[in-house]
């Protein structure tokens, strides 16, 4: 198996990785899913991870959960990891073990969700129409995807990083889009930034999440009132949602825009991920439709903590971490990310004007939200 391992954010290289999955039940109600790499029958002078055996055991419980042990076990070059990134990534919260767990918890609530029958019916904008869930469900998961893949220069996707884009800490990528229903036609621009926030990520998090405070930062909303049409919950913590807002322009010349927005939050990192949408393709989807025609450029926002709090609970803990602390104590990563369609021609030439405006706009909305949380200084 050929494998990217990234971190949501474009200071942290990817980690590249060939090797060999074995699976075997171990013993009664046991299973064991073990990686190594085969550095030894493809060798990879440039590679910079290698992965010594990694995996997990599977304990059936007798309650009918599973206990999962997961154990990382790599060898590294980090040397590529911006200063703001290092004590996160060298305490293993990056990519260690603790991540693995809380993205396979995630997903297992995000199954649940999607197989859920008993939906309560008499809360107001919760879709209770099993088909509808499942398409809406299906078309964040894809927005989700997307957004990740625009956010760190992965080999594995077809992005193609700018130089000279007059602005060095802000990430600049571009894709032709052609012959995909899933992305509208034309020249593509991705843009991604990362900095730091002395302020704890649920903050951050219950702060961009929020429908009522998305006006001091969404530039695109041009001021105007949103508010939430539709969500499903996908997990036990309430910030985990897909919602459907409504954008209610301030300008009665124009006209209103639907958002297809999923927030979700564990304890190593949370995501506010969005995407205009077409209404009448959403009403397709709620009534059940193929999602996978549905034209998506996600944007959206990675928080992680900065790391300082893992190190201290860490110690206080005798080795092991309290993800609680850490998610809402200490300092925030924020990665902020566009994806705008520039030219809805795939063979026109990029303009330098383009790329100044999406630059501009990530900008400003860095400035918003850092005024918003009171830190216009960090």
């Amino acid at each position: 198996m050929a494998t990217e391992f990234q971190v949501p954010s474009p200071l942290v290289p990817t980690r590249e990785s060939y090797y060999v999955r074995y699976c075997k039940q171990h013993a009664e109600g046991t299973w064991a899913v073990v990686d190594v790499s085969l550095d030894n029958i493809r060798p990879n002078p440039t590679a910079r991870c290698r992965r010594r055996p990694s995996g997990c055991l599977i304990q059936e419980m007798p309650n009918g959960y599973s206990k999962v042990t997961w154990v990382e076990h790599v060898e590294v070059d980090d040397s590529g990891v911006h200063s703001l990134y290092k004590q996160l990534v060298s305490t293993g919260h990056a990519f260690g073990a603790q991540r693995w767990i809380a993205t396979l918890d995630r997903q297992c609530e995000r199954l649940a969700s999607v197989m859920a029958t008993n939906v309560p019916t008499g809360d107001v904008g919760v879709i209770t129409n099993q088909d509808g869930r499942k398409s809406m469900l299906k078309l964040a998961e894809r927005m989700v995807m997307s957004f990740c893949a625009g956010v760190s220069a992965s080999t594995a996707h077809t992005w193609t990083t700018l130089s000279g884009t007059g602005a060095d800490d802000v990430r600049v990528m571009t894709r032709k889009s052609v012959d995909d229903p899933g992305r509208p036609p034309g020249i593509v621009l991705s843009a991604a930034t990362s900095f730091w926030l002395p302020v704890s990520p649920k903050r951050v998090f219950d702060f961009l999440r929020d429908e009522n405070s998305r006006s001091e930062w969404d530039i695109l909303s041009n001021g105007g009132v949103v508010q939430e049409m539709a969500h499903i919950a996908n997990g036990r913590d309430t910030g985990n949602c897909v919602s459907l807002l409504r954008v209610n322009s301030a300008n009665s010349s124009q006209s209103n825009m639907l958002i297809l927005q999923e927030s979700c939050t564990d304890p190593t990192a949370s995501f506010v991920i969005y995407a205009p949408v077409d209404i009448v393709a959403m009403n397709v989807v709620l009534n059940g439709g193929d999602p996978d025609y549905v034209a998506l450029l996600p944007s959206g926002f990675a928080i992680l903590p900065d790391g300082s709090t893992i190190t201290a609970t860490t110690s206080s803990a005798g080795g092991g971490i309290d993800t609680d602390a850490a998610g809402s104590a200490g300092g925030s990563l924020l990665t902020v990310a566009f994806q705008i369609l520039v030219d809805s021609v795939p063979t026109a030439k990029l303009s330098l004007g383009s790329v100044a405006t999406v630059n501009n706009l990530i900008a400003c909305t860095v400035e918003r939200i850092k005024a918003s949380l009171s830190c216009e200084n960090a």
